[in-house]
Formats: C-alpha cells, structure tokens, sequence
C-alpha cells in the first residue's frame, strides 16, 4: 500500500514537473529566443536552425522526443529500470505540452523577465522531478554514463554540454541572445539548488536509536558505504548511532523513504560534499 502511493506521487510529481518545463519554454523561453539548458535547449536549437535555414518548419516537442529516443536506450541499458521508466515518461508528458500549449508570451514581451521567469519555472520543474528520485531525460542520462566511464563529475557535462548551446546559438542568432540564454541558466541552476541539491555528491549524517536495522535497509537499497559511529545525546542521556554515507543526489529520494520507514524519529543532516578521495562508486 505505502509502495503504491509513493508510486503514485512520484507520478504526479513528474507530470507537474514536466508540465511546468513545457510552459516555460511555450510562454517564457521561444517567443524570446531564450534557449533552455539541457536536451530541451537542443531540441529549441534545431528547431530555430531547421525553420530559418531550411524551407522545413519543425518544432520544440517533437525533436525533443526523437533525440530522447536514443538516449532512453542507453539508460535501460546503463543506468536501469525504474529511472529509464520515469524519464521516458517525463520526456513523454513534458513532449505532449510542448505540442498541446501555445507558444505566446503570455505575461510580457520584455526579454529579460521571459529569462527570469522561464528559468525560475522551468527549474522548480526540474528540480520536483529530481526530488522524488525521477529524471527529465537526456542530459541527466549522458551525463551519468560519462560520469560513471570517465570518472569525472556529472556537472562537468552539464556544463560542457550547456557552452555549447550557448555558443552556438551565439553565433548563429546573435550573441544578445546568448547572453540571455545565460541569465536564464544562471537562474535555473540557483532554483535547482534551493528545490533539490544539484550537488553530485553530498554527506548525510544520520543520529538514530535503530542503526543496525537501518544500515542493513540502506545497504540492501543503495550501494554504498556506511560509517558507524557511537554517540549520546546530550539532554536525554541516551545511547545512540550516527551513521555517516556519502551518496549522489539521484540517491537521496530513495535514503529518505528509508529513514522515513525505518526510524521517522532519526534525525538526519545532509550536506554538501566538495569532494571524495578514495573509493567512491559513480552513479
């Protein structure tokens, strides 16, 4: 029963998130020739370039779906199940409402404020989806697979992948709207940040009176290593474990059902985490 409404929640959740990614773009970010970050920027690039340097017309939705296609193949492969489920299906919705939705600016022709707002929508999205443990496809999967076979942090990629859009377009549209394009960067990756940690890796420390019981739920979950330490508390004199693990943030949604199931009592600290010297196994 608990399985089956945190399913359907994580549902709702993508569905919203995908919805207010897709208004962003239809209302903020193409009437003025903002792009996003990420597969959703691309797929707003090729559209601009097939329209104007084609006699073609194509749009956002559709090649956002057809450049997901493959990559949705490469998570089933490399990453897993459950992820590839809920990014295909946010790539899905999030497609339908770029088709279904007018492309208007609805508020204001100013294109600072599109910047702003776009981005600061778009990212409360982003960052719902990435909450509850789901992902918006493309660039999340790229960059994981790269992370995990290069060995090097996933918002390396991001980044490398969002100069290029932004370059890019530059060149081709005129570099007033690459500077806005990266205003509206800036403010996505700030609201991602307070709505979910953006941060690839991070530091949970976990004061609980369960910690064995704890640790073997957390071990049979997620791969990773747990720090078992003894404390006491201060007021209530009592016996407890802190039990420190350093996790991605694709793990945390999954860490905190755990916590949640096990002990809803723990008291648990999550920071971010600059670095790891020694083993550390990638997302």
């Amino acid at each position: 029963m608990e399985r089956n409404k945190e399913l359907i929640i994580k549902l709702v959740v993508v569905v919203i998130g995908a919805f207010l990614n897709a208004f962003a773009m239809n209302c903020f970010l193409i009437p003025a020739n903002i792009y996003s970050s990420g597969f959703a920027g691309l797929a707003q690039l090729l559209a601009n370039i097939i329209t104007v340097f084609t006699p073609f017309t194509a749009t956002t939705g559709i090649l956002l779906a057809i450049l997901n296609i493959p990559v949705i193949i490469l998570a089933w492969k490399k990453v897993g199940r459950s992820f590839t489920y809920f990014s295909f299906l946010s790539v899905g919705i999030m497609t339908f409402f770029l088709e279904v939705l007018p492309v208007d600016p609805i508020f204001s022709d100013d294109i600072l404020l599109n910047a702003v707002f776009g981005g600061l929508i778009a990212a409360v999205g982003i960052g719902m989806t990435l909450k509850f443990g789901g992902s918006t496809g493309g660039l999340d999967i790229i960059a994981l697979v790269l992370s995990r076979s290069k060995g090097k942090p996933v918002g390396t990629y991001f980044l490398l992948f969002n100069a290029i859009i932004v370059i890019t377009a530059g060149q081709l549209f005129g570099m007033e709207k690459a500077l806005y394009t990266l205003i509206n960067l800036y403010v996505t990756t700030r609201v991602i940040d307070s709505v979910h940690t953006s941060h690839v890796k991070l530091t949970a420390m976990i004061i609980t009176t369960k910690g064995e019981e704890l640790s073997k739920q957390i071990h049979s979950k997620l791969i990773r290593g747990i720090t078992k330490m003894d404390a006491r508390g201060a007021f209530t004199n009592q016996d407890k474990d802190v039990l420190m693990i350093v996790l991605s943030r694709y793990e945390l949604y999954d860490l905190e059902r755990i916590i949640k199931k096990v002990d809803p009592k723990a008291f648990t600290n999550v920071v971010q985490t600059v670095d790891v010297l020694g083993e550390f196994r990638k997302m």
